[in-house]
């Protein structure tokens, strides 16, 4: 069984999409054989916190039990001293950093979810979404299951429960062949730990150690602020299973498909010091500036990126141009996640507190805007006004992707198609919503050169580009099940 310590009681956030960005999916992270393992792994989180602000959750076991703490909000309001760690003794430690893509919020969907199966305890973190997930929900319901959360990443517990399989790696492996989307795992037993990544790779997952001690992370930074030494990605398809003695087992269940990550780790989710696909994230970004430079130049002043996450492209942008770089933006980095607000007043006022316009700078300046993403399209009209505000003679605006047309359904958070400004509207029509003086995005084939390949392969594209090209690389079994009122859920929890 499990000792759980969760707070209901935390500040309600708002998980709405006020600031018109892609939420960063989760963040998963695990150790096995260091003491105290839950302190690395609050460690671990704190470097993945962009990856997921809703909630954090850390499972450990002291080869005799398991144990979770649970809350909303971020790494720092759960585990911030020794005696909220205290309660969470043990070798091996799993922990998650949430942004709610199925399920909604509350603590009953804060992972790693944790049941106890006939062969003990297991606790399953995941990063990713299960595209099948209510097709299995529903066939599981009619022979009796019982779910206590509204979480896809549940479905996995039950499908491991209700495998006839001998062995639990073998019950693992019949669980994941029933599964489609994407999904990045990691897994505790009293045998061990496992990590896995969908057949496609679509979620990131590496390999690092410290000393003996083996751990997994959605991205390499989280090594590198816990001082481990990265090994490898985990492969595609690959299962990872380490035993409690360190022992270390590798199995290829789904042979070798050719891979699809998401590219969008590159263009915005991963951190830019983080290492993805061998590449530099940071260096990637500056790539992508380089790209834009070069395919949609402009007459302009200054090259000045909405922060932070239009920085290294702005850099790039302006190396390539030369047209200097500056900060017309100032970022507050003391404003956290928007609250809900009681009307549009109020949330027009939220891009007022978080960025403000340098106007000593940009006045009577020809600027260029360097942003990563367009998505509805909201804040991108009120950085541009807030530059017209300040006196910019022109604002043009350059996006260092291209445009989103469509929406994700392996882990990241985008609105409904209808929501999405480029799949309303063509470029010249976007550029008049914002009242840009002009607009342009990275091409498809700019974007994948940013990344190393030569262009894009249409017949086997070499990344999951989808929320561009609407090309998914797997089926979407609960595409019509999302418009069927008599889907199975249960009902979304109050926080007070």
């Amino acid at each position: 069984m499990t000792t759980d310590h969760a707070f209901p009681d935390a500040t309600p956030w708002d998980i709405g999409t006020h600031d018109d960005k892609l939420r960063e999916e989760c963040g998963i992270f695990g150790v096995l054989g260091v003491r105290d393992a839950a302190a690395t792994v609050a460690l671990g989180l704190h470097a993945l916190q962009h990856r997921g602000q809703e909630a954090v959750g850390i499972t450990s076991f002291d080869g005799q039990e398991f144990y979770s703490r649970k809350g909303l909000g971020h790494v720092a309001a759960n585990f911030s001293s020794s005696s909220m760690l205290a309660e969470l003794p043990g070798s091996m430690a799993a922990g998650h950093v949430r942004y709610s893509t199925t399920g909604g919020a509350g603590v009953r969907n804060v992972q790693p979810l944790f049941a106890d199966l006939a062969s003990g305890g297991f606790a399953i973190a995941h990063n990713g979404n299960i595209s099948n997930a209510m097709f299995l929900k529903r066939d599981l319901v009619r022979k009796g299951a019982i779910f206590q959360s509204t979480s896809d990443t549940e479905v996995i517990i039950h499908l491991v429960a209700t495998s006839r399989y001998p062995t639990l790696l073998d019950r693992f492996v019949d669980a994941l062949r029933l599964v489609e989307g994407a999904y990045s795992l990691i897994c505790m037993t009293p045998q061990g730990m496992i990590a896995c990544r969908d057949p496609l790779g679509i979620r990131p997952l590496v390999m690092g150690r410290i000393g003996d001690a083996i751990i997994f992370a959605s991205e390499t930074v989280a090594l590198d602020v816990v001082g481990a030494e990265f090994v490898r990605e985990v492969e595609p398809g690959e299962l990872v299973q380490v035993g409690l003695d360190g022992t270390l087992s590798t199995h290829r269940p789904f042979g070798t498909p050719a891979a699809r990550p998401c590219i969008f780790e590159h263009v915005y989710f991963s951190r830019p010091d983080s290492l993805m696909g061998g590449n530099s994230v940071y260096q990637v970004r500056k790539a992508i500036g380089m790209q834009l430079a070069l395919e949609s130049p402009a007459d302009a002043d200054l090259v000045i990126p909405v922060p932070d996450s239009g920085v290294p492209a702005a850099l790039g942008y302006a190396q390539q141009s030369g047209i200097p770089f500056e900060l017309g933006i100032i970022r507050s980095h003391y404003v956290g996640r928007t609250f809900i607000q009681p009307s549009d007043g109020a949330r027009n006022a939220d891009v007022k507190r978080k960025h403000n316009a340098n106007r000593a700078l940009v006045a009577g300046k020809r600027i260029v805007l360097i942003d990563d993403s367009i998505v509805r399209g909201t804040t991108s009209l009120k950085i541009v006004q807030m530059m017209r505000d300040a006196g910019a003679a022109e604002v043009h605006m350059r996006i260092a992707s291209p445009p989103t047309e469509h929406s994700c359904f392996y882990g990241v958070d985008t609105p409904e198609r209808s929501k999405l400004l480029a799949a309303r509207m063509d470029v010249a029509a976007m550029a008049e919503f914002i009242h840009a003086d002009s607009l342009a995005f990275v091409s498809i084939d700019g974007l994948y050169r940013a990344v190393g390949e030569a262009r894009r392969n249409p017949d086997c594209p070499q990344y999951c580009d989808a929320c561009f090209t609407g090309d998914y690389p797997t089926r979407l079994t609960d595409l019509a099940e999302r418009e069927n009122p008599d889907q199975l859920t249960l009902p979304v929890e109050k926080v007070a």
